[in-house]
């Protein structure tokens, strides 16, 4: 597997330098090629994790929900609504829908995170549209929480991938940076309008059933993605605290404080080491990016991650990560 990834980041690296016109020198070139591994393999895992979650969440449709016309929240349940009413296929309406909330993602998150997001529900319409999952129960209840089981680890796994399969949480950063309003409240109230609308569609009992799917996928993504916040607080103790610091600002368009501390190992009476400690904040979806760029220059570097309810002011909402 070594060897695989050393060709494909060798070839890619090639190419770039190619396509620049760029000649390097041997010590440049080790560590251009270097951060090309640390490129390709972290695309190859955020892709696989894009693939399992278009499939977990095909899983959850067509094994659970669509056999009994169960609805979810999100675009998602926007989607199994609008192929009620109008009979297209749920691949055409998966995608239709998503596409302006994509749109938006360009300038709202980044583009890389647009482009994962449109492959990963191009993905979702091709196994629903093309696997044939069989119907595994009729049980009213068990359709809800294992309907909505499988489709938040499928929504869960793509966000630790770097994308999204329904585009709510899109329009929920873009409001809340246009607003007064917290991601958490645009979520919710979105919801509410498409459970009222699912109680005038169906019927209330359909309603009431898809907010147990809903509760049962929003508790799996948290579980997945490891908090429902949409901040984390990183804190990087590393050697290299002066490239991370610019790859943070120049790479991500973030902002981030340093902090002066000491080293703590040290025996008694020894002098403890200076040394600047780096605090940033990122969105979960864009913790993917972060990680890459630090372990690009100190794969050894301590990092801590905390949640954080929400955020206000600074460079994070007032700039898209680049």
């Amino acid at each position: 597997m070594k060897a695989i990834l050393n060709f494909i980041a060798g070839e890619t690296l090639k190419h770039q330098l190619k396509r620049k016109n760029r000649q390097i020198d041997s010590k440049e070139l080790k560590k251009e090629l270097t951060k090309t591994k640390v490129e390709v393999s972290h695309l190859i895992h955020d892709s696989f994790f894009i693939l399992m979650g278009a499939l977990s969440a095909s899983f959850g449709l067509k094994g659970f929900l669509l056999p009994s016309s169960f609805i979810d929240g999100g675009v998602m349940g926007i989607s199994l609504i609008a192929r009620e009413v109008t009979n297209w296929s749920l691949s055409i309406l998966l995608v239709l829908i998503n596409l302006p909330f994509l749109i938006m993602a360009l300038s709202t998150i980044s583009r890389q995170f647009a482009l994962r997001s449109i492959v990963a529900i191009i993905l979702l319409a091709i196994a629903v549209h093309y696997i044939p999952f069989p119907a595994i129960t009729e049980d009213k209840l068990l359709i809800a929480a294992f309907g909505g089981f499988f489709l938040g680890l499928g929504i869960g796994l793509a966000i630790r991938g770097g994308s999204v399969i329904d585009g709510t949480e899109v329009l929920a950063v873009f409001i809340s940076r246009k607003t007064s309003l917290t991601i958490g409240d645009v979520i919710l109230l979105f919801n509410i309008l498409i459970f009222l609308v699912a109680a005038y569609v169906f019927n209330v009992e359909t309603s009431l059933y898809a907010m147990l799917t809903y509760l049962a996928a929003s508790k799996t993504v948290d579980f997945v993605v490891s908090g429902i916040e949409e901040y984390l607080g990183v804190t990087i103790i590393t050697d290299k605290t002066e490239e991370i610091r610019l790859a943070i600002i120049e790479k991500l368009g973030r902002g981030c404080t340093l902090y002066r501390g000491k080293k703590g190992f040290g025996k008694r009476g020894e002098a403890l080491k200076e040394m600047d400690i780096i605090y940033t904040l990122v969105t979960r979806l864009e913790l993917s990016k972060l990680q890459t760029e630090i372990d690009k220059i100190d794969s050894s570097a301590f990092v801590v991650m905390h949640s954080i309810k929400d955020a206000k002011g600074g460079m994070i909402k007032k700039r898209p990560m680049k």
